[in-house]
């Protein structure tokens, strides 16, 4: 994965640094969304590795995405095509958001608990991570039943895991030791 991503930084950087230069962030942002659903089509994943020429490629790419790629889309559609990187675009689309939610100072953070969260706690949840990390957040919440009660909060690197099944594995392991 990380060579994908290796390969992908680069034009998901030129796209941000274009798109901040001319405040067209979430122009992009969908753009490149759009052009990572198509590169997942079921029709076209297996001409994106196939014996298409370059600029059979990419016209039949930009063809696909229609209205939804304005021309520095289409150029970055056409430079990609012929470096053979059209495969790549789901991950360029996703390091394109890291890169909008850092200069934007948000995080999304992932909470899984045992139960369906009221409102109240998503916003404690919220304002407590808030705090913490320095930025806005964006929840993403879910329920898992087999944590018996407690929550998951994944943000980046951060994990914390106060899930009683959590617990109760890390007490396991220090009885054992």
């Amino acid at each position: 994965m990380a060579e994908i991503s290796t390969i992908a930084r680069p034009y998901a950087k030129a796209a941000f640094d274009f798109a901040v230069e001319h405040k067209a962030i979430e122009d992009w942002a969908e753009m490149l969304n759009f052009a990572a659903l198509v590169s997942e089509n079921e029709s076209i994943k297996p001409l994106l590795g196939g014996s298409l020429a370059s600029a059979q490629l990419a016209s039949l790419f930009i063809e696909v995405c229609g209205e939804q790629m304005n021309a520095q889309g289409q150029n970055l559609i056409k430079v990609m095509a012929e470096n053979g990187r059209l495969e790549i675009l789901p991950t360029v689309s996703l390091l394109f958001a890291e890169y909008r939610n850092e200069w934007a100072k948000e995080v999304e953070a992932t909470v899984v608990s045992a139960t369906e969260l009221s409102s109240e706690q998503q916003e404690q949840i919220s304002v407590s991570l808030e705090k913490r990390l320095a930025r806005k957040v964006k929840l993403n919440c879910s329920v898992d039943a087999s944590l018996i009660g407690g929550v998951i909060i994944k943000s980046g690197d951060l994990v914390i895991d106060g899930s009683v099944s959590g617990n109760l594995s890390r007490l396991s392991d220090k009885l054992q030791s």
